[in-house]
């Protein structure tokens, strides 16, 4: 028996939204959720998906012990060097997932209500860049969700602002 605590309240929804976040904090400048759709030539859409710097960590959030088994069952999972991410982590409630069920290389993050729980294979600041367990993940792909997002910018006549630089955050 798997422990839900807390699942009830726990939607795919709400666990993409806590993913995002958690990219975020980890230093992801760019991330992309569920939300976003575009072809890719394998069909994966990450529920969340980030880079920071050269480095790509893709988040699976699963509400459903169905969900995780299912998607055991996909091509790209099947052959790991189909699928994106050089980090790759199942976001779920705690206890529906267990540590020793993880396919080789894979993260576990137990999302809490106001908290997520680093379990099992979340690397420090500085492994970040070394050892990564998909470095031979499907770049094609995160190239395909990148181009279709400029692309969207470029149609709709936004583009040219990224000549423009960032703004700087003056301190108090």
């Amino acid at each position: 028996m798997h422990q839900q605590t807390g699942a009830s309240s726990m939607t795919h929804d709400h666990l993409v939204t806590r993913a995002e976040r958690f990219l975020k904090n980890m230093g992801c400048g760019v991330v992309f959720s569920d939300r976003f759709k575009a072809a890719t030539h394998n069909g994966e859409q990450p529920d969340a998906i980030g880079w920071r710097d050269s480095v790509s960590l893709l988040i699976e959030c699963k509400a459903s012990r169905a969900d995780f088994l299912a998607d055991k069952k996909k091509r790209f999972r099947i052959d790991a060097e189909k699928g994106m991410g050089e980090w790759r982590f199942y976001m779920c409630p705690p206890g529906l997932i267990k540590p020793e069920e993880l396919p080789f290389g894979w993260g576990l993050l137990y999302c809490h209500p106001k908290k997520v729980e680093r379990v099992h294979g979340i690397p420090t600041n500085t492994q970040i860049w070394s050892g990564r367990p998909f470095e031979v993940a499907n770049k094609r792909c995160e190239l395909q969700l990148m181009y279709s997002a400029l692309r969207r910018m470029e149609i709709r006549g936004h583009l040219k602002e990224i000549y423009d630089g960032i703004p700087v955050k003056e301190s108090a």
